[in-house]
């Protein structure tokens, strides 16, 4: 048997992973860790650390996907987890196992192991995209396909949310990107607004430059930028934020002169942070999404994509053919791709 350690430079580790000398930490959905063999099986050493919901580790072996679900008994336990078995012994198989939902759980990864032989790890694309956003770039309820147009399943525990479906990691595998998702379900650009981490109201303000952004998973830490420098980044925000998570209402709007100045500042505070961190004239490419909401908010954007043209940004805003009047609920897999290729065409024009 050959066993790998998680400090192993034939893993490749993709996402705002933190190397830990435990293991390596897993916090933002579609963040993975990828390994190439030759062998029989594959198994490897998990922790998980469960928040909520009905948690599954996302799996892809040779090219095929599926999911190792993950139960409450298994909560801080450390878990030896049996990813592939029966493979021809000869060929060389590609294993990836990834986040496949957001604040829901985290997982420390501490190694692989295999009955063959481990082999370089795969390359990485020569495109690189980032992504900011929420529930859609996070690809919440994207598994519910009786549901495409409708509103979300009254009761569904998170069991239709996979990252993998995501427009974001579609549009990425279109375009033959290596990507990042910087996203959480219910999250807005504002503290006290959205969903996320409710009654609190954690804002994307506040977690932008997180490695470990939600308090269950642990002590809040920095992501080093340098470690991924992406060629376009695509922030998709706004969706969430009419919700006051104080009175639990959606009584914000960009209609009030007051709050669309305060959240527009905010947006654009976050906008600089991000791009400082890279060359200049890095595209920036602002969004929103199928799910039906006011138009204010896109009118918003429009007006801080000019001014941050203005301050000698490469911003655009792009929209889709049926942005804010697609579906009452998330987005499923058929309306991702259709924001997914939407997408993959307005990025190689801008790239």
């Amino acid at each position: 048997m050959n066993n790998l350690d998680h400090t192993s430079s034939m893993i490749r580790f993709t996402g705002r992973i933190a190397l830990l000398p435990e293991g390596a930490r897993f916090y933002w959905p579609g963040s993975f860790a990828q390994v190439t063999f030759t062998g029989t099986w594959l198994r490897c050493a998990v922790t998980p650390a469960l928040v909520w919901g009905s948690n599954s580790l996302g799996l892809v072996v040779d090219g095929r996907l599926s999911r190792i679900p993950l139960t409450p008994a298994q909560n801080g336990q450390r878990l030896d987890l049996l990813l592939a078995e029966n493979l021809e012994p000869d060929p060389l198989h590609t294993v990836m196992l990834f986040k496949q939902l957001d604040c829901s759980y985290s997982y420390t990864l501490h190694g692989f192991s295999t009955d063959g032989a481990f082999g370089e790890p795969p390359a990485r694309e020569p495109l690189r995209l980032e992504f900011y956003g929420d529930s859609v770039t996070s690809g919440a309820c994207v598994e519910a396909v009786d549901y495409v147009g409708r509103t979300d399943p009254c009761s569904n525990d998170a069991i239709y949310d996979n990252a993998w479906w995501s427009y974001a990691w579609q549009c990425s595998r279109l375009l033959g990107a290596e990507c990042h998702l910087t996203s959480q379900g219910g999250i807005a650009v504002l503290d006290r607004t959205g969903y996320f981490h409710w009654p609190d109201g954690i804002g994307m303000v506040r977690t932008w430059d997180r490695l470990c952004y939600f308090p269950e998973a642990g002590e809040y830490t920095k992501w080093d930028f340098s470690r991924f420098i992406p060629h376009a980044v695509i922030f998709a925000l706004g969706q969430n934020d009419q919700h006051d998570a104080a009175t639990d209402s959606n009584i914000l709007t960009c209609n009030d002169p007051e709050h669309r100045r305060e959240w527009k500042e905010a947006y654009k505070g976050i906008v600089r942070g991000v791009a400082g961190h890279y060359p200049s004239g890095t595209p920036l490419v602002f969004i929103t999404t199928l799910i039906r909401h006011d138009r204010c908010w896109d009118d918003a954007i429009d007006e801080m994509v000019r001014e941050l043209c203005a301050e000698g940004l490469n911003a655009h805003h792009f929209l889709f053919a049926r942005n804010g009047d697609g579906t009452n609920g998330h987005p499923r897999i058929p309306e991702q791709t259709e924001m997914a290729e939407e997408l993959a065409g307005f990025l190689r024009k801008v790239l």
